[in-house]
């Protein structure tokens, strides 16, 4: 049976129903490092009890030492610094649960506006490293205000009318060609991360086709 992975970072709890549900309903919770307060302090409001996640993983440079003495069971301690918590528990997603086919990230935004910009980023390079689209892994960053994820080639998205639409990417080489945005991206060159904001779904299906494959993000609000 395939699963359903959620990674919780230590930045804003979500508060709003929707990703609430999708914290309760995943078949595995990790929280990274300091995370883990947070989530006790929200889940009973969410899981109707109190309960712990599956894992917790870092640095444990934010946790306390009385904690971590108190779910040691549960903590993979990872000290090096190459990697942030949230990578080092998408990577350790990736080399131990076999089966997983979705895996959702929350708490990546709403606090420190570097790590915010970091932790976005970062989704297109999981699907790149990790070739995520041949492997069949839908990745998702989910706040109370937003839906992101990356893309590498051409797409349909099933959105809705009048959802707002922004496309970002590093790759200023790359055209992409849409279909049912109220602002067509034909002429956009990405050279710039404004260049493809705020756009609008015009209709429930967006299409977006690619020049060649390569790596975009999407937010859809």
């Amino acid at each position: 049976m395939e699963k359903t992975v959620v990674i919780i970072c230590d930045g804003a709890f979500p508060k709003t129903e929707y990703p609430r549900y999708l914290i309760r309903t995943a078949d595995f919770i990790i929280c990274c490092d300091g995370a883990l307060v947070k989530f006790l302090r929200n889940s009973k409001s969410i899981f109707g009890e109190e309960r712990l996640p599956d894992l917790v993983i870092g640095d444990m440079d934010t946790l306390s030492e009385s904690l971590q003495r108190k779910h040691a069971d549960i903590i993979v301690k990872v000290e090096e610094q190459e990697h942030n918590d949230q990578t080092k528990a998408f990577t350790w997603i990736m080399e131990t649960i076999s089966d997983v086919s979705d895996i959702r990230i929350f708490g990546a935004n709403g606090a420190r506006e570097e790590h915010t910009i970091g932790n976005i980023s970062l989704l297109m390079e999981y699907a790149r490293r990790f070739d995520l689209d041949s492997r069949g892994i839908n990745v998702e960053m989910i706040s109370d205000h937003a839906t992101m994820f990356a893309i590498t080639d051409s797409t349909e998205i099933d959105c809705g009318i009048g959802r707002k639409v922004s496309i970002f990417s590093p790759d200023n080489s790359l055209r992409i060609q849409s279909e049912g945005l109220e602002w067509p991206l034909d002429e956009v060159v990405f050279d710039n991360w404004w260049k493809a904001t705020l756009n609008r779904a015009s209709q429930d299906t967006v299409k977006l086709r690619f020049s060649h494959r390569s790596i975009a993000l999407l937010m859809l609000n």
